[in-house]
């Protein structure tokens, strides 16, 4: 990528932070090691080191909307606060090419003294508008920050959806080049995130550069072309969020199973993952879809899954309102007390449109998994999903804390791939992503005047 096409370009980024133990040893750090090498002697520290981020390196294209992902102190916010400039790098450093709007922290960059009113003219001073910029825009951020009367009140009186409204409608007013966000968008209800992603919208359509930090796995998918997965202050992976996110999602239900206190959270081998003998084959298990991941401790491995249709025929077609299963043939390589098999059906975008589990319906149970023993699992639908291409996700999991938990013993994720089709009868086609029969009723309820 060119120099012409690059918005963001960091370069072996870190940062180091000095922690003390006592105030006294901050006072000594200020004042011995000069003091030391005076008289000729060694200078020695008072601080342990702590390094937020560390080598990190990566570009984002113009026009690119580059997702940040990683637990809380994984060093996300240090990152984009050196990126916006309001913290300086400890060594390497950054290229940003064009005007950049930046939602950081909550009420940064907010006087909580000054109305709502004031602080978008010194908000909006600070990200570079001039007076008559922000007078010209005024109108549009009052609207989009919806806070009522509130505007002429000081923020310190605001609820934090209120910080986020204002502080969300300054940034998109800028019309920035680059547009950063840092978690805000998480504060705010329902419906003004439904607001602000619409906008967040209208500004990627526009060319607009987009770097954002959030825990919601479906927006990352969704809206990213990239993905950057950072853990203890160092990049993991960067790339196509599909494979990011999901790799991601496979280490965070594995900490569940450890935090859950599950037997064995590492991967297992894939020796463990042999087909069945031929002899319990009803037929050859087929290699599942290419690009599939797959997590879980071990307990149980998932040998095969066959879709049918409801002839009970392998398929990859199935019409509207048919019946469908999904078959699952599972070895158990441990004693499992309480196991729980589910499975779920996505669309192309990641996003889950259908899913059930066992563990759902009251006085459906599994009965203990025997070491050892191989399982064959039918899970029995109807077909009520809008035309497209949808994938299989199968989840073999343990019941603890009486179903509030659970643990991962193997999940696939889009491991099988199929389509869904309306069929020949005008009386299937619909827009909705599901199908749901409802009861129509009509009722004269009064005699209208003729025009």
């Amino acid at each position: 990528m060119s120099s012409d096409e690059i918005a963001i370009g960091v370069h072996a980024l870190a940062k180091r932070y000095q922690i003390y133990e006592t105030p006294r040893d901050r006072l000594k750090q200020f004042v011995l090691p000069r003091a030391r090498r005076l008289v000729g002697l060694p200078a020695r520290d008072y601080f342990s080191e702590f390094w937020a981020v560390t080598d990190v390196s990566f570009s984002v294209g113009k026009g690119e909307t580059v997702g940040v992902i990683g637990r809380n102190g994984s060093g996300k916010s240090t990152l984009l606060q050196m990126i916006c400039g309001t913290l300086s790098p400890t060594r390497g450093h950054i290229e940003v090419n064009g005007r950049v709007a930046a939602l950081l922290e909550l009420g940064a960059g907010f006087n909580p003294e000054f109305t709502g009113r004031e602080n978008i003219f010194m908000n909006g001073t600070l990200l570079g508008l001039s007076r008559q910029e922000i007078e010209a825009r005024y109108d549009e951020i009052v609207a989009f920050a919806d806070v009522g009367m509130f505007i002429d009140q000081p923020v310190k009186m605001y609820s934090s959806g209120m910080y986020v409204r204002v502080a969300f409608a300054i940034a998109a007013s800028m019309d920035p080049s680059i547009l950063i966000v840092d978690e805000a968008l998480a504060v705010g209800d329902l419906a003004f995130q439904a607001k602000c992603m619409m906008r967040l919208r209208e500004l990627m359509d526009r060319g607009t550069t987009v770097l954002f930090v959030s825990h919601d796995m479906s927006s990352v998918r969704n809206i990213c072309s990239k993905v950057l997965w950072l853990k203890d202050g160092k990049a993991v992976a960067y790339g196509d969020p599909k494979t990011v996110v999901e790799a991601y999602v496979g280490e965070m239900n594995l900490e569940i199973n450890r935090l859950s206190g599950a037997h064995d959270t590492e991967a297992v081998d894939e020796q463990a993952y042999a087909p069945p003998p031929p002899a319990f084959s009803m037929q050859e298990p087929t290699p599942f879809l290419e690009g599939h991941t797959r997590y879980g401790d071990g307990r149980a491995s998932v040998l095969d899954v066959i879709l049918m249709d409801g002839k009970g025929q392998p398929t990859e077609l199935l019409e509207l309102h048919e019946p469908f299963s999904v078959r699952v043939i599972v070895r158990s390589n441990a004693d499992v007390e309480s196991p729980a098999v589910g499975f779920s059906l996505r669309d192309f975008k990641g996003n889950k449109v259908l899913g059930a589990m066992n563990s759902n319906f009251p006085g459906v149970e599994m009965p203990p998994f025997k070491a050892g023993a191989i399982y064959c699992i039918d899970i029995a639908g109807t077909n009520t999903l809008t035309q497209g291409g949808y994938t299989v996700n199968i989840g073999i999991e343990s019941i603890v804390e009486q179903n509030k938990v659970h643990q991962y013993l193997d999940v696939l994720e889009n491991c099988r791939v199929f389509q869904s089709t309306f069929g020949s009868h005008p009386r299937n086609i619909f827009p909705g992503m599901v199908w749901q029969d409802v009861a129509f009723g009509i009722n004269e309820i009064g005699a209208g005047s003729a025009a």
